[in-house]
């Protein structure tokens, strides 16, 4: 994970929700990749935190949720 999102503008990425969101402001997520790595922020806070990934970080949590989906 990556400690360098404080204060910085991420406007400006091409935010993806979540194909398992259902639209109804139930609990949602949306990534963005750029400046060398994966964002992922909470789609009914907008302007809340931003998480910053490694690429191997992203990769590594999609494997662990692939094998541990319900």
């Amino acid at each position: 994970m990556s400690g360098d999102t404080a204060g910085r503008d991420f406007g400006n990425l091409a935010w993806f929700k979540s194909s398992y969101s259902a639209g109804d402001g139930g609990e949602c997520v949306e990534v963005a990749a750029g400046s060398g790595g994966v964002h992922v922020r909470d789609s009914k806070a907008l302007a809340g935190p931003v998480v910053g990934l490694t690429p191997q970080a992203w990769a590594e949590f999609v494997g662990f949720a692939a094998r541990h989906t319900a």
